[in-house]
């Protein structure tokens, strides 16, 4: 069999503007005998393959779950809950910040509302809050449309980044990452962006921008009159029994149940506990779902098998966008499959979710680091190997 690439996600993994993720598999034919679903040497395999990402520098624990055709396959947890091997093994199904996954969830309930009628994939942001035009607060805000938006076209600066890094580099927060209590809403964070540069005109370059999907989730709760919150249970959540996933807002919101706990280096470069890490800087519809291995494959099930939005809806999240030239990178797997990869990242931790295109197979995973997450160098495509052709 010929090779297939494993499609880049349609944003970068992170919710900061930048991940060092190293994702690429061996070379040669994918020759691979078809996964063995269910039995107990898989499940044994995706163990292994946990234990061994928790070896790389940086990781402090790790968990992940495969499914096919919505059965699982196999689930593993490696390394500790906590810092210094301490708080015991982190549970396998537990919760974690799935990060900047969290915006294909929104852009598909801004989609089914476009489907509606409730919403146009035309319309301006200037028409739809016209507060960011009356406070100043997006430029070109009557050129800007909800497509824009959603496809990272829009020129819209990022919010997150203490300093833009067009080559996709780390970057530092533009705020206190150990500050777990001030509440700032969504409009704030779009205020620390007005100030900086423009990053293309409107619907002509690509440009990774957290504030698009902060600006999304304000115009989803206006046009419904409900909490993005609401509208992502009712339209996802629910429907998908996605039971123990939700929306964190504000704090001191956390991560309910016993987890891993991230970690982030202070001034000294001394590793602090970020678990309490605050759910009003994750901007909402830019990255502050909190989910399960389980319920994040059931979305990304869902979507790639177009039963979430009807095909010309769904492709304006599945075109490629034009990117700039170095950051898209051709990665390869050996099992048949031609993935697709969605992932996020901010301090603390790491999630990565990799589907096959029919929707049939998923693999989710969660690291959390004691380092910066562009410090941490993580070869995924073994444990996905392991979960979906373990003979290879």
């Amino acid at each position: 069999m010929p090779r297939k690439s494993m499609r880049p996600p349609l944003g970068r993994a992170g919710l900061a503007a930048g991940v060092a993720l190293l994702m690429t598999a061996q070379g040669g034919p994918a020759t691979a005998a078809p996964a063995r679903v269910g039995t107990v040497q898989e499940a044994m395999t995706v163990q292994e393959a946990m234990e061994e990402l928790a070896e790389v520098p940086g990781i402090v624990g790790v968990v992940g779950g495969a499914y096919v055709d919505g059965r699982l396959v196999g689930t593993g947890s490696a390394g500790s809950r906590l810092l210094d091997g301490k708080g015991g093994k982190i549970p396998a199904d537990s919760r974690f910040r799935i990060w900047s996954q969290t915006k294909q969830m929104v852009a598909t309930v801004v989609l089914r509302l476009v489907e509606k009628g409730e919403l146009g994939v035309d319309d301006k942001l200037g028409d739809l809050l016209p507060e960011v035009v009356e406070k100043d607060l997006v430029t070109r805000a009557d050129e800007i449309t909800v497509r824009q938006m959603l496809r990272h076209t829009s020129g819209i600066p990022d919010w997150y980044a203490d300093e833009p890094n067009p080559d996709g580099g780390e970057v530092d927060p533009a705020f206190d990452v150990f500050d777990f209590t001030t509440p700032y809403r969504p409009l704030d964070l779009v205020t620390w962006s007005r100030a900086r540069p423009r990053t293309g005109e409107p619907g002509e370059t690509w440009s990774y921008s957290n504030t698009n999907y902060t600006l999304l989730g304000m115009i989803i709760e206006r046009v419904t009159g409900h909490t993005l919150a609401t509208e992502l249970q009712r339209h996802l959540f629910g429907p998908l029994k996605m039971t123990r996933t939700s929306l964190m807002v504000k704090p001191p919101d956390g991560v309910k149940g016993p987890h891993g706990h991230g970690y982030y280096p202070d001034a000294d470069g001394t590793p602090r506990d970020v678990d309490r890490f605050n759910a009003s800087l994750a901007g909402a519809g830019a990255g502050a779902v909190v989910s399960t291995a389980h319920d994040v494959s059931a979305f990304n099930r869902a979507f790639a098998q177009g039963k979430l939005l009807p095909p010309e809806l769904q492709r304006i999240l599945t075109d490629r966008p034009p990117v700039a030239p170095g950051l898209r990178a051709e990665v390869r797997g050996r099992c048949g499959d031609d993935f697709s990869i969605t992932g996020g990242s901010a301090p603390g931790s790491i999630a990565l979710t990799f589907y096959s295109a029919d929707g049939r197979r998923q693999f989710a995973m969660s690291f959390t680091l004691s380092v910066k997450p562009s410090a941490a160098t993580i070869d995924a495509s073994k444990a996905v190997e392991a979960a979906f052709c373990p003979s290879s």
